[in-house]
């Protein structure tokens, strides 16, 4: 009975400590999109930090024959805080892996190099943490006064170890509730169009990453702390691929299916092992727990990506859960036929200028977006060459041109999303070149993309509140808040966009995923969110493409109704149709210049802008 009560107690620690663990990884990637393969290097920091700074000086302690850093003999908890504290320092430098130059992909291998790198330099070079030997006789909190081989001891030790885990579920359940939460989750959708909304990409994944790197450090330190060793053996990158199978099999995005892909994964597969009967070769048994995770990981993402707990559908519109599944399994044709069923609802009854908070237009002929000599190459390919014009307030200007002729890329680099060669561009008279895009989008200049861009896995009315600025609970400060400081403003913010979405004629797909819906129904979305984020010129790339032509001009209509209201549109389209009935305005672009600019009337009367883009 006794063996099976320590026993017991193991467990309950190793649980609590891969639980932690695994909300931590899944704060990262299931929630904010980060693919952390170098999550490993957090937890061993952690380890190590408080290993040596509960441990005395390595020349006096123990016969002298390990060699460490630091050796300060704190009590606890000290050393637990200052091992969260080393985990949050030592993240800060990944934030460079998975900014905007590096991301997805690129920034996980990144991040898997790193943790190797590290790895050999831990077990190379002796004097920092006594290289491959590791670091042994680590103390035990209180062990002056308790002895820490007493079956009480190692049950009270397992208890704080779950106490604190769960307080570790309620910090980040507290995050992903609130608007903050609502932000990863659209960062990890698409960062692109996150970053065009106004959000700034960097501050959202160095803090996804500090707060991961301190739960993942601090679970680290109470591991050490029960096992009193650490070496470089026990955090080879294989141990985070473990993390990641437990996250997939559980359910990424969940935190209970974190803590449910623990106890099945790095929890469950180890112990099963220790009740199979001995075999001949030793390393047999711990292959096959390889070959064993790696099947699952296989089998789930083939049969079941979303796990056994998926991540959770968030209703914000108030329905009952039972009404918004009913709505979602209603059949309804698809594709074209679908938009063109498309009804929009009470547009004109909408008041824009209060709805989406516009300014007072200061006159027709003020000139509010510019560029001079704006310029792109690629790879010595010039793309876009001097282009230069003037966009004024309150007017729908067309941009149109062949395939090829640098509209988009144009519509990118005045948004920022693309860097340009050359050249300057100017918002209400200042120069907003080296201006980065998240700042443009708070400043007012917003785009939409030429291909659907929807957060998938967000819902509508999730796509739409998200793009709102300003709010107080979308920062990791305000998260931490609470919902009784950012909760009135969110139910305010909803209800604005249950009015847009009700506007638009979209109400019953509220609480749809936006990746669930038809490409006409998508471009609308993106269209509302763009307008729910406030701007003062709105960039819309091809928001006709795909889009029923009785939809579509429906579409062009609004689009005027909130030009006169205050808004200014530039608008790359290639169905002249719509630009004849809507712009006004019009440029044309070819070869990466300016060839004209006018009325559709007076274009048609150019023999350049006829022979390279309206013959036919």
């Amino acid at each position: 009975m006794g063996a099976w009560a320590f026993y017991l107690a193991t467990i309950i620690v190793y649980g609590a400590v891969d639980a932690m663990a695994c909300l931590a990884l899944n704060y990262e990637f299931g929630f904010a999109g980060i693919s952390n393969f170098g999550f490993i290097i957090f937890q061993s920091a952690g380890a190590y930090a408080a290993a040596v700074l509960s441990m005395p000086r390595a020349a006096t302690s123990n016969g002298g024959f390990q060699q460490y850093v630091l050796g300060w003999n704190l009590p606890w908890p000290l050393p637990w805080i200052g091992a969260a504290l080393v985990g949050g320092l030592i993240a800060l430098p990944f934030v460079f892996l998975v900014g905007k130059r590096l991301r997805g992909d690129f920034a996980a291998v990144g991040l898997l190099v790193s943790a190797v790198l590290l790895n050999v330099l831990v077990k190379d070079y002796v004097p920092f943490l006594n290289g491959d030997a590791g670091i042994s006789i680590v103390p035990a909190p209180f062990q002056s006064h308790w002895n820490p081989q007493a079956l009480s001891y190692q049950f009270v030790y397992g208890g704080a170890a779950v106490v604190l885990t769960i307080a570790v579920y309620f910090l980040f359940r507290r995050l992903t509730e609130s608007p903050y939460g609502r932000s990863l989750r659209a960062m990890r959708d698409n960062d692109i169009v996150a970053d065009s909304l106004g959000k700034n990409l960097r501050v959202q994944r160095a803090t996804t990453l500090v707060v991961g790197g301190m739960v993942a450090a601090l679970s680290g330190a109470i591991l050490v702390g029960f096992i009193n060793l650490w070496a470089p053996g026990a955090w080879g990158y294989a141990e985070t691929i473990v993390l990641f199978a437990a996250i997939i099999l559980g359910g990424a995005g969940n935190h209970k299916g974190a803590v449910l892909g623990a106890i099945l994964v790095p929890l469950g597969f180890e112990e099963v092992t220790r009740f199979l009967p001995p075999v001949a070769n030793p390393t047999l048994v711990p292959a096959l727990e390889w070959v064993a995770i790696g099947l699952l990981i296989i089998l789930f993402l083939w049969f079941r990506p979303e796990g056994v707990l998926p991540e959770r559908r968030r209703i914000l519109s108030g329905a009952s859960k039972k009404d918004a599944a009913a709505a979602l399994t209603a059949p309804e044709p698809s594709g074209q036929d679908t938009d063109a069923l498309i009804k929009l609802g009470n547009l004109d009854e909408l008041n824009f200028r209060q709805l989406l908070r516009l300014e007072d237009i200061v006159s027709n002929h003020r000139v509010i977006l510019s560029t001079q000599g704006l310029t792109k190459m690629f790879h010595g390919v010039t793309v876009v060459s001097d282009v230069s014009f003037e966009v004024l307030q309150g007017r729908v200007t067309g941009l149109i041109g062949p395939n090829g002729a640098g509209k988009s890329t144009t519509l990118a680099m005045l948004a920022g999303t693309l860097p340009s060669s050359g050249g300057r561009v100017f918002f209400e008279g200042k120069d907003i070149t080296s201006m980065p895009s998240n700042e443009r989008a708070k400043n007012g200049l917003v785009r939409t993309f030429q291909l659907a861009s929807e957060f998938k896995k967000l819902t509508v009315l999730e796509n739409l509140v998200s793009a709102i600025p300003n709010q107080s609970g979308d920062s990791f400060r305000g998260a931490m808040r609470g919902r009784r400081y950012w909760g009135r403003e969110d139910k305010e913010n909803i209800a604005r966009a249950m009015e847009v979405l009700e506007g638009f004629g979209l109400t019953q797909y509220a609480d749809a995923y936006a990746g669930g819906l038809s490409g006409g129904q998508r471009r609308l979305v993106e269209i509302m969110r763009a307008l729910l984020a406030e701007p003062k010129v709105l960039l819309l790339d091809e928001p006709m493409a795909g889009v029923h032509p009785n939809l579509a001009h429906k579409i062009g209509d609004q689009l005027t109704r909130l030009a006169e209201a205050g808004m200014t549109v530039l608008m790359v389209e290639h169905e002249l149709s719509i630009v004849d009935a809507f712009c006004d305005p019009v440029i044309v672009l070819a070869e990466g210049k300016v060839l004209a600019q006018g009325t559709m009337a007076e274009l048609r009367a150019n023999l350049e802008v006829v022979e390279a883009y309206l013959v036919g």
